[in-house]
């Protein structure tokens, strides 16, 4: 992003965060995903997150800019856990001003420390002004 706070083509953010085991529990409750794999913890101490509680990375960083997605997809090719630092990097593959909106083509990917992808994904959307 520019200085002025405009996105340009190419551009990047990211979001490092790192999910605890009450966070999973919160959302289960939430979300009635109730997966064993989510609630009971392995001899690390740690479940597995729910793909959508790792997807709310990205959207983060979307509402940060006050983003309206229109689509969005996922893949999780490993599982993530609790415990494990977790960075999104989100980049603006198509930025086009339109009267009072910005529409935005975005690609994202979340790695953990270790550089394994959790997640990766892409989503068509607009910004409000």
């Amino acid at each position: 992003m520019t200085t002025n706070g405009t996105i340009r083509e190419g551009d990047s953010r990211t979001y490092t965060r790192t999910f605890t085991n009450e966070e999973v529990q919160q959302f289960a409750e939430l979300s009635n995903d109730t997966g064993y794999h989510h609630l009971v913890a392995d001899e690390d101490g740690q479940v597995v997150l729910h793909g959508l509680l790792t997807a709310t990375m990205p959207t983060k960083l979307g509402g940060d800019l006050n983003y309206l997605a229109r689509t969005m997809e996922f893949e999780f090719p490993r599982p993530a856990y609790t415990g494990v630092e977790i960075t999104c990097e989100a980049t603006y593959e198509s930025v086009e001003k339109q009267d009072d909106r910005t529409y935005l083509e975005v690609s994202f990917v979340c790695e953990t420390e270790d550089g394994d992808v959790v997640l990766r994904g892409r989503s068509e959307g607009a910004i409000l002004e």
